[in-house]
């Protein structure tokens, strides 16, 4: 175990031993920078030193599930690899559990292409006349592709999992595991005995942002086994930052609600905003966990206007010279500097993916912009999780790591695939392959994104999540996909210059000042600069005008509160309540707004930051 045990307890650990020791259900709600993940590592300590033994004998685990592999390291790693625990995300758990049962696997997958060409027909039936010929064409091919993988399905002898679902080859994707894992959990009590029966504790890490079905289906085992199975839920229900997340875990009748208010993370100065922003969703009061450090919290209001980049420039050297910090002007390491943006065109340009912003953004669906902006998208993981990383090893002629990349990747590098052929033979072509994708995805290539996905598809270098296979056949043409956002957006990527993904990669991997409001949950840095700027989001999930008053509600807004559905309000206070609580020193903000008088007047009457920590920077920002 790590140090994270050894750390002095809070009530709430101690509550939460209790009601481990008294094999109660709980949910804790632990807020920002209040040591969530050292929870839950002691609480797992603590099981494994008082029931270990006698799970070991019974061949039993604990399980913890997370949200990203990054979290699982992080949480494997604290445990000491111990195997009393078995550590992974919700994907690759739910598929432990249901892989046995391959009948069932089969069952679900027809069934799930059965109801997927039922939805393209009802979406076909509502085609109107002004509907796009490409939008009726993709429709009509999307039916016949699923309409040809019900025999093979049938016939498949084993599934496997994998990032992207390739139905005849009966390989599953992220997707299909979270619906079906979920979905034969509630279906099959026999599956819920031996789930218990394998695993009687399960953690859930980062339970708001957990897909609702999932969390269902765990409840369905506790309800059906009782006091046979203990769930225990960690997670804060103001950092729920995507829309597909449960949110706030209800607690059931026995169960115990457990509430970590400390704040290990942020001077008191930033504490004190987020309790007033927190104040208008679950009113959560944190506390300092920490020595008392002052910090610093002020918020800057700056015209939305041509000069963005200059204009904060300004602003950091402003906060150098206020606080006698030089390193708020060094992008560097060493300054520590995280420049937060909810979708950040300056540094698209700066860092040279500017087509693939635009591509991603401008046009997309949310179903595709959410994704982009922190690396999860299905069309631009493939890029991140594989085909960059082998370019790389490629270019460093890391030989070890190119094996090793494709053997994990490559079906042609499956066991069933490679009996029969030659070896030798196989990794000479693969070779070749691999050379040729280095190329295409070099500074200095000229391929298209399109071109890269082809050459990876025909070369069966990876098997393409099958969202991609409509788009294969060309890169697609932006005018005959007008009247279909996915269309036009896909069509808009295919013709990205590829060399552009390592741009995208550099933002995305923390590795320049910028950083996505959704991609930071979790970090923290010394120095914290919040951009808010609606104009150049065009982003109508979020709305920081709407969120400071600056501007009104729309009609829909007001339907969904007076509904009790979520709001954009409800998304935009919990994002910017995410981003705040990053700041272990300093926090600035800065407020871009078309009307700089109005927006002052509206911060200062929204009473987030105190009066003198409001500032109004107008003028050149170049002087």
């Amino acid at each position: 175990m790590t140090s994270r045990v050894g750390k002095p307890d809070t009530p709430a650990d101690v509550e939460l031993r209790e009601c481990l020791d008294a094999g109660r259900t709980f949910v804790m709600v632990a807020g920002a920078g209040s040591g969530k993940t050292t929870s839950l590592v002691k609480a797992l300590d603590h099981i494994g030193k008082s029931r270990g033994a006698k799970l070991r004998r019974s061949g039993q685990k604990i399980a913890c599930i997370t949200y990203t592999d990054i979290a699982k390291d992080e949480i494997w790693r604290d445990v000491g690899n111990d195997p009393l625990f078995h550590v992974s995300t919700i994907h690759s758990f739910l598929w432990s559990l249901v892989a046995p049962f391959q009948n069932d696997v089969r069952e679900w997958t027809l069934r799930r292409i059965e109801a997927r060409i039922v939805e393209l027909e009802e979406t076909a039936a509502s085609f109107g006349p002004r509907t796009q010929a490409r939008t009726r064409e993709k429709n009509r091919e999307d039916i016949l592709r699923y309409q040809a993988y019900l025999d093979p399905v049938a016939r498949v002898r084993r599934f496997t999992y994998g990032t992207g679902s390739d139905y005849p080859e009966g390989i599953l994707g992220h997707d299909d595991i979270l619906r079906m894992g979920a979905a034969l959990i509630g279906e099959r009590s026999l599956l819920r005995s031996l789930f218990a029966r394998k695993y009687p504790v399960v953690f859930v890490d980062e339970s708001q942002d957990t897909n609702p079905e999932v969390v269902d289906a765990l409840i369905a085992v506790h309800r059906q086994e009782g006091e046979r199975f203990c769930l225990g839920f960690f997670g804060d229900p103001m950092q729920k930052i995507y829309t597909s997340g449960y949110g706030a875990i209800p607690c059931e009748p026995g169960w115990t609600q457990i509430t970590k208010p400390e704040n290990f993370r942020c001077p008191t100065s930033v504490l004190e905003v987020l309790n007033r922003i927190r104040a208008d969703g679950d009113g959560l009061v944190q506390i300092p966990g920490r020595e008392a450090v002052t910090g610093t919290a002020r918020i800057f209001v700056l015209p939305a206007d041509g000069f963005r980049s200059a204009r904060l420039r300004s602003v950091r050297r402003w906060l150098s010279e206020a606080n006698g910090d030089p390193l708020w002007l060094d992008d560097g390491s060493d300054g520590d500097v995280r420049v937060l943006v909810i979708v950040h065109r300056m540094a698209a340009l700066r860092l040279g993916f500017g087509n693939l912003y635009a591509a991603m953004n401008d046009r997309a669906p949310s179903s595709l912009k959410d994704g982009f902006l922190d690396g999860t998208s299905w069309a631009v993981r493939p890029f991140l999780d594989y085909l960059l990383p082998l370019a790389d090893a490629v270019d460093t002629d890391d030989g070890f790591g190119v094996v090793s990349l494709l053997k994990t990747n490559c079906p042609r590098m499956a066991r069933e695939a490679v009996a029969g052929t030659t070896p030798a033979a196989l990794l000479t072509e693969l070779r070749t392959q691999v050379r040729i994708l280095a190329d295409m995805l070099s500074e200095t290539g000229d391929a298209s994104v399109g071109d890269v996905v082809r050459f990876v598809h025909e070369t069966r270098l990876r098997n393409l999540d099958e969202r991609f296979l409509p788009y294969l056949a060309g890169s697609g043409n932006g005018a005959n996909a007008e009247g279909n956002d996915e269309v036009a957006a896909m069509a808009a990527y295919f013709n990205c210059p590829a060399k552009q993904l390592r741009g995208y990669r550099t933002y995305i991997e923390d590795e320049s000042p910028f950083a996505t409001h959704q991609g930071i949950k979790g970090a923290e840095f010394e120095r914290v600069l919040v951009v808010l700027d609606d104009g150049e989001g065009r982003h109508n999930q979020f709305s920081y005008e709407k969120l400071f008053g600056i501007v009104p509600p729309s009609r829909t807004d007001e339907q969904n509160a007076a509904e009790g559905k979520e709001t954009v309000f409800d998304r935009t206070r919990r994002l910017f309540y995410v981003c705040c609580s990053r700041a272990v020193r300093d926090l600035a903000i800065v407020l871009f707004s078309a009307d700089v008088a109005l927006a002052e007047w509206k911060v200062r009457e929204r009473g987030f930051f105190p009066e003198d920590c409001v500032h109004v920077l107008e003028g050149d920002p170049n002087e």
